[in-house]
């Protein structure tokens, strides 16, 4: 009987945030807050958007491997919804976007900014928690990314580029080296996220598996245990 009634609390308690970052993002679309902790630069993102008049049926129906951009900038909002269709939390427990063997969610996600409006050109690593992100680095660094990637020139030209890595270790200490093909499923799911939202929005995408791994790793100053999986150019159709 307790159990029963946490788990209706709980559900309460996750409709009444939904709810209210709803009311929020209609009220406050674009707003995002910056600011310093421990040395670290963190943006707040605007809340996502929890519906829209577009359906998952168009996306499915519309969705193309986009490689041409009009070179136009993305908003924070869109970058926002973006970051929260890869990986972001839908429930008070920690629940995500993409499902994830054994709940361990080994996969992080950046951003490579070049033109996002309200946004300094940079590397910025996405956390989920608390739907914000932190600046890893500062400056445009979409050229190297794109010599990264085999010189795909879509990678130059996208307006910003989310590249979605993973650390096999949160999945291997449980499921072993099964846990591997789970990582893999898992970015498989955050990428159709990223593509069927990109859709929704307008916007154009290419999921990139085309790359020198180490030299993505070090455009991103990722950790060594962060394996690059995907690059995903992003920019307005």
């Amino acid at each position: 009987m307790l159990r029963k009634l946490a788990g209706a609390v709980l559900v309460l308690v996750g409709a009444a945030v939904l709810l209210l970052a709803l009311l929020f993002t209609r009220v406050y679309p674009e707003q995002a807050a910056e600011f310093t902790v421990e040395n670290e630069t963190v943006i707040v993102l605007p809340p996502p958007r929890l519906d829209s008049d577009f359906s998952l049926e168009a996306s499915l129906l519309l969705r193309r491997s986009i490689r041409e951009y009009a070179g136009e900038p993305l908003t924070l909002a869109e970058v926002s919804q973006l970051l929260w269709a890869a990986q972001g939390i839908t429930d008070p427990r920690g629940f995500r976007t993409a499902p994830s063997a054994g709940g361990l969610y080994p996969l992080e996600v950046y951003l490579v900014a070049g033109d996002v409006e309200n946004l300094e050109a940079g590397i910025y690593k996405y956390r989920p928690q608390g739907h914000e992100m932190v600046k890893i680095q500062s400056g445009d660094h979409r050229d190297e990314l794109c010599a990264a990637a085999l010189g795909q020139a879509w990678v130059k030209a996208a307006a910003a580029n989310i590249v979605i890595v993973g650390v096999y270790e949160r999945t291997t200490v449980k499921y072993g080296e099964r846990g591997i093909q789970y990582v893999h499923m898992e970015a498989g799911h955050a990428a159709q996220n990223v593509c069927l939202q990109a859709t929704a929005l307008g916007l154009g995408t290419v999921p990139v598996g085309g790359f020198y791994e180490d030299q993505v790793q070090r455009v991103l100053t990722a950790p060594e245990n962060e394996k690059p999986l995907y690059v995903m150019p992003v920019g307005r159709r």
